[in-house]
């Protein structure tokens, strides 16, 4: 007997099949190494580079609390506070949400990442009382092979983010604690960035409902004390500047912004070899501005600091290739492309959240939707920029992890190596309903608890 309409269930919503694509995602990528027996090798615990350990500790109880107080008021307080507000209080509850994550393990969890042999800081402290250019002259041939070969992050990464630790060496932060501490204040601004971004985009109200998402979740239990979150927030700073230049109604300003915003995408490309990929991000950018004024300065800016590393000695496209071959007679030959590039779409679900699951899918639903509705060149001429912004960025995000994806060159350890990518694609969080908004906070922080406190992920 068929059911009279009322009672016929309608389909369900991009939101719910977003969530449940990353839920199974995230389970399938846990479960089917451990019941098939395939080899995947990551520590003890795919996709994530891991293994279990469940404890509590002295972050323990501020987490929970920030936790508990963030689900609610953290969406209130974003809608209604005053930027003046709203931005450093966002700076505040993210070093604080970052810190008490990190200290459930006691100082031990700041203190001692950076200083384990295949880190930052033994080295940087080693080379800090040398010119950096002296550094730089050698740093191709050491990230393969021979006597002095490079620790696994120095030689897997661009000689930016070994100088990044070693102005912190010369500025008297020598012990992986007080470096630890300066990674965690630096990456603590990301989110700022972010929302300083669509605000200046005109995209006001996204911002706002996005905020509680870029602040509180479990990236955080990657960001404390990883590199790759100072990563980000280069990067996202980069796409601030770039917004404010190109908004600007003036030449002269817009042309300085540009070339500031161009710098720091130059020194991100300079920090991971992955983050050329933030010109997806940056194209995006102008698109959700209308406006492609910058892209000259901007390209300048980021020449600018790839050709002088080059004249220092290091030239970028000369060492890709050798750190592809590194990369390659490494683990990564090891680690089947076959899980991976789905395995590692379900690390990234769990460092930035079930909730990417839903953001995603409404922001490909709201992007088609608009499209239909409007057409491309209407959509970017005449639509409203707040209805446009949140879309196009979300939209870069998923695009620069895609991109790094099926690019090969990322496998495991994404949750920590896509840091970058992660708070653009939780800019989706702007589009969905503010039923889901609720919910979805409370899947992000339990996701984080439950991470931090039942496994030792190296961070």
């Amino acid at each position: 007997m068929s059911l009279p309409e009322h009672h016929v269930r309608r389909p369900r919503t991009p939101a719910v099949v977003g969530l449940a694509v990353a839920v199974l995602l995230m389970a399938a990528a846990v479960l089917i190494p451990r019941l098939t027996g395939w080899r995947v090798h990551v520590i003890a615990f795919p996709p994530l580079h891991a293994h279990w350990d469940p404890r509590v500790g002295p972050g323990t109880l501020p987490a929970v609390a920030l936790a508990v107080l963030g689900v609610v008021f953290a969406h209130r307080v974003a809608a209604r506070a005053r930027w003046a507000v709203l931005v450093p209080g966002a700076y505040a509850v993210t070093v604080a949400w970052f810190a008490a994550l990190a200290l459930v393990d006691g100082s031990h969890g700041i203190g001692h990442v950076l200083d384990t042999p295949y880190e930052y800081m033994d080295t940087a402290r080693a080379v800090a009382g040398h010119p950096f250019a002296q550094t730089l002259h050698g740093f191709i041939p050491r990230i393969v092979g021979g006597p002095g070969k490079w620790p696994v992050h120095i030689a897997g990464h661009p000689p930016g983010a070994l100088l990044f630790y070693v102005v912190l060496v010369r500025l008297g932060f020598t012990t992986g604690l007080a470096a630890g501490w300066m990674t965690l204040l630096v990456a603590a601004t990301t989110p700022v960035a972010v929302l300083l971004t669509l605000r200046t985009l005109g995209a006001d109200s996204a911002a706002r409902r996005a905020a509680p998402f870029l602040v509180l979740g479990p990236a955080a239990v990657w960001s404390a004390v990883s590199a790759d979150a100072v990563f980000a927030a280069c990067g996202a700073w980069a796409a601030c500047l770039l917004a404010r230049s190109a908004t600007s109604r003036r030449g002269g300003a817009a042309a300085a912004w540009g070339v500031a915003a161009g710098l720091l995408f130059g020194c991100s490309v300079m920090l991971s070899y992955g983050l050329p990929l933030l010109g997806v991000l940056a194209v995006g950018v102008l698109v959700a501005a209308r406006s492609w004024r910058p892209l000259v300065w901007g390209l300048l800016g980021a020449v600018a600091v790839v050709g002088a590393f080059a004249l220092w000695g290091f030239a970028w496209w000369e060492a890709y290739p050798v750190l592809r071959e590194r990369y390659y007679n490494g683990v990564a030959h090891k680690r089947p492309f076959g899980y991976w590039v789905w395995g590692d779409l379900a690390a990234f679900a769990f460092s930035a959240g079930p909730v990417i699951g839903p953001a995603v899918a409404q922001t490909l639903v709201r992007a088609r939707a608009v499209l239909r509705g409007h057409g491309w060149i209407h959509a970017y001429r005449r639509l409203p920029r707040a209805t446009v912004v949140p879309v196009v960025l979300a939209l870069a995000g998923a695009a620069m992890v895609f991109l790094a994806d099926v690019s090969g060159m990322s496998k495991a350890e994404v949750e920590r190596i896509w840091l970058p990518f992660a708070p653009w694609v939780l800019v989706g969080t702007a589009l969905l309903s503010p039923r889901w908004r609720w919910s979805g906070l409370v899947v992000q922080v339990l996701t984080a608890l439950l991470v931090q406190h039942t496994l030792d992920t190296g961070w």
